[in-house]
């Protein structure tokens, strides 16, 4: 049973953190560089907010993934809800100022604007993906038995893969990214439910964000 020490991970197939750190790093260049017009109030807390518990996280389990306290992994879920809770206002404000027509906005800002908000939006569901399933990075580096949610393409191919490969970080992000940008499961499916109307939501941000910026920017130009 898990406590609130910081039991590891055994075994060589504990993911290093860098490829997780670097995405919310991503994510909070993209939140600064946006262009003001249109922000939340009080935006600015949010990135400061993330590199803060960014770094704590990375203090208290630094190197590989491989702390299985439950502190550790409360830690990182309230990481991705912040970040969640960013990309969500983000997107809330941009449609309100697309349907509203905001004044003086053009199509290059509008377009900078979409654009942060949609890679946010993959950024945010990639860290959801590789956090939930099979209970997280600690739990797939020493086989816990925890059904998987995803079905990938290696799973189907293990003689074309290393033998005890698990998914890492990189194998969610590119599965955020196809979902979003094709709209549906490519070659990575959902198996479980919470997976299925996860996808799905994720896809309906992607597509009504996309949709919106486009119309709006070739009305504009």
């Amino acid at each position: 049973m898990q406590g609130d020490s910081t039991p590891r991970a055994a075994g060589v197939h504990a993911e290093r953190r860098w490829p997780m750190a670097a995405a919310v790093l991503a994510a909070v260049i993209l939140q600064v560089g946006t262009p003001h017009r249109g922000r939340v109030p009080g935006w600015w807390l949010f990135p400061i907010l993330e590199v803060v518990l960014l770094v704590f996280l990375v203090v208290v389990d630094p190197g590989r993934v491989d702390s299985r306290a439950r502190f550790t992994r409360r830690l990182t879920i309230g990481l991705i809800a912040v970040m969640s809770a960013a990309t969500l206002g983000a997107i809330v404000v941009l449609i309100y100022d697309i349907i509203e027509g905001l004044p003086g906005i053009n199509a290059t800002d509008l377009l900078g604007r979409g654009a942060a908000v949609w890679f946010n939006n993959v950024i945010v569901f990639s860290l959801w993906y590789w956090e939930i399933d099979r209970g997280g990075p600690p739990e797939r580096a020493v086989g816990a038995d925890v059904p998987p949610s995803f079905a990938f393409p290696e799973n189907a191919t293990p003689e074309l893969v290393p033998e005890g490969w698990v998914p890492t970080y990189p194998d969610y992000l590119y599965l955020a990214y196809t979902n979003a940008t094709a709209f549906s499961p490519t070659d990575t499916l959902p198996v479980r439910l919470w997976a299925k109307m996860t996808m799905m939501l994720q896809s309906t941000a992607s597509l009504v964000v996309a949709i919106l910026v486009i119309a709006r920017a070739i009305n504009i130009l």
